[in-house]
């Protein structure tokens, strides 16, 4: 395998370094010396910026959405025929029953591009949904109830950069 393939394949083991290499803000000296390839750190810079020139340039776009919290969110015990449940991911139902969770629901131009880059968001803030997922344009994340307003400020921000893909 030639430097340039074994320093795409290294780089898309990272999708941060993707995203970076397509916004154009890498050191790429620092992006060699940071990617396990076998090889001189220059050479490798070198086959970066080759392979940044190559990607889309990095764009993002707003999102015609309507975003609300919902307090009382919890676990829903008996989910046969339930069509009370927010979402659904496994077994697990999320749903209005006076618990402490909170739900973040956007409804409109959601698609699972926009859960990535909510997700993506939420995790800098160091919020960690207990349950998200996206269907039928609506996106709903289950966040603890302390949570609940910091996440909805994170989800409104993230809608209106979403990643072109």
């Amino acid at each position: 395998m030639s430097l340039a393939a074994e320093t795409r394949r290294a780089v898309e083991r990272h999708p941060f370094l993707l995203t970076a290499l397509r916004a154009d803000i890498v050191n790429y000296s620092a992006a060699a010396r940071f990617l396990e390839v076998d090889g001189e750190p220059d050479a490798i810079a070198t086959a970066l910026r080759r392979y940044a020139d190559e990607l889309p340039t990095y764009e993002t776009d707003a999102r015609e959405v309507r975003v609300r919290m919902e307090s009382g969110i919890g676990p829903l015990e008996d989910t046969d025929g339930d069509t009370d449940a927010l979402v659904t991911v496994g077994g697990a139902a999320f749903g209005p029953c006076g618990g402490e969770r909170t739900a973040i629901v956007a409804t409109g131009d959601v698609d699972t591009g926009a859960l990535t880059d909510v997700l993506a968001r939420l995790s800098t803030e160091e919020i960690s949904p207990e349950a998200a997922g996206v269907a039928d344009e609506t996106m709903v994340l289950v966040v603890d109830r302390l949570a609940g307003a910091n996440a909805l400020r994170a989800v409104e921000d993230a809608l209106e950069r979403v990643r072109v893909r």
